[in-house]
């Protein structure tokens, strides 16, 4: 009889052993749970990128926006230029603007412009105002700039370009470089191979 009141006994304090922590979790108060939000292409590149589809391509479809964007995020992702979109877009030689050239006013309020032709991508430093007039078709450019900006491995149709050109002219850059395709009215290069990194 004590032993069966034993095992009794210890079959109990088990029991209750094993029931504290189950207990203590029905009465806590649940931790709220971090929102997660989903971390999307910075809006300010997504717009730099955008204008340049919209300048360099817009007329081209999908296929001309989706190799200008590879152009630019090659170049971004290249230590040979810089390392924003933004940056790798507005990239050029500047000079100080004449309205405030000779003034002497401090260097943050001082005015500089691209040089004409002395740029990367030569709607930024043809001399011609960069205003957007098709709103619509430039929606549409944006928002496929937001999803080439929001994924990781894009598919790259220039397969590792850096540089193109209309096919209209010809640089003499073009000579040092590997042509790569065409797409639209644009010729597409890459740096002759020379490492891994060239692709």
């Amino acid at each position: 009889m004590i032993r069966k009141l034993s095992y009794w006994i210890l079959g109990i304090t088990f029991i209750v052993v094993a029931l504290i922590p189950v207990m203590g979790l029905l009465f806590l108060e649940p931790e709220e749970e971090e929102e997660v939000i989903p971390k999307g292409p910075d809006t300010l590149q997504v717009i730099c990128l955008a204008e340049n589809i919209y300048f360099e391509a817009r007329n081209q479809g999908t296929a001309g926006w989706m190799a200008v964007a590879n152009v630019t995020i090659n170049r971004r992702n290249d230590s040979r230029f810089p390392n924003t979109i933004c940056d790798v877009v507005y990239e050029a030689q500047m000079e100080e603007s004449w309205k405030t050239r000779n003034l002497d006013i401090p260097d943050n309020l001082r005015k500089y412009n691209p040089v004409k032709d002395r740029c990367q991508f030569s709607w930024y430093c043809d001399g011609i105002p960069d205003e957007i007039h098709q709103k619509q078709l430039y929606s549409k450019i944006l928002a496929f700039s937001e999803m080439m900006l929001a994924k990781e491995n894009v598919l790259d149709i220039t397969d590792g370009a850096r540089h193109y050109h209309a096919d209209y002219v010809r640089p003499s850059w073009a000579r040092t470089k590997k042509k790569t395709t065409e797409i639209g009215d644009h010729i597409f290069y890459r740096w002759q191979m020379q490492s891994q990194r060239d692709f």
